[in-house]
């Protein structure tokens, strides 16, 4: 399998290709639509292998704004928790860098506030979104490290589904993480 592990200030970064729906975390994130509609995507994919009840729970809380996330249970995953973290208002919509930093800093208050020691991100605001995979992978680890202090997780997975989008991932980690922090 392919997979870099880092160490950032003491939280283990992760960053494999494969099925962000195979993870066996505490939590894995969803890049949202604000009405929860699970259609395609990394969401699609969520519903498909975790069950539509996940999609029942997070549309009896939408509409959630973008910059809010919400939880819900696993379902059928291995993971306990999906936090649901909109980057677009409705479904296949374009994104900016702001919605998507806006998301991500949701998602980790989420994850601090169910306590998770391990989470997994796809990229997000990528595929219909729009953004590209660096972009959205660089905003993640901004975010982290922003938030490091703070955070009760010990293990942050990113995990590509392609390979060029995995490539893309180790590039931009590397270079983060070499500016950030001392590789171990």
């Amino acid at each position: 399998m392919e997979r870099l592990e880092y160490l950032l200030d003491g939280i283990k970064i992760i960053i494999k290709r494969g099925d962000i729906t195979d993870e066996d975390v505490d939590a894995i994130v969803n890049p949202a639509n604000s009405l929860m509609i699970m259609g395609g995507g990394v969401a699609l994919a969520i519903k498909m292998k975790g069950g539509e009840e996940i999609e029942c729970e997070a549309r009896r809380m939408a509409p959630i704004p973008v910059g809010s996330a919400i939880s819900t249970s696993g379902g059928k995953l291995k993971a306990k928790y999906v936090i649901h973290a909109p980057t677009m208002e409705r479904p296949a919509m374009r994104t900016t860098e702001e919605n998507v930093r806006r998301a991500v800093i949701a998602a980790l208050k989420e994850a601090i506030k169910l306590n998770v020691k391990s989470i997994a991100f796809p990229a997000m605001g990528a595929g219909v979104g729009g953004l590209s995979p660096e972009t959205s992978i660089r905003i993640i680890l901004e975010e982290i490290y922003k938030m490091r202090d703070s955070l009760t997780t010990k293990e942050i997975r990113l995990i590509a589904w392609r390979d060029s989008d995995f490539k893309a991932f180790c590039k931009v980690a590397r270079s983060f993480i070499k500016q950030h922090s001392s590789l171990e």
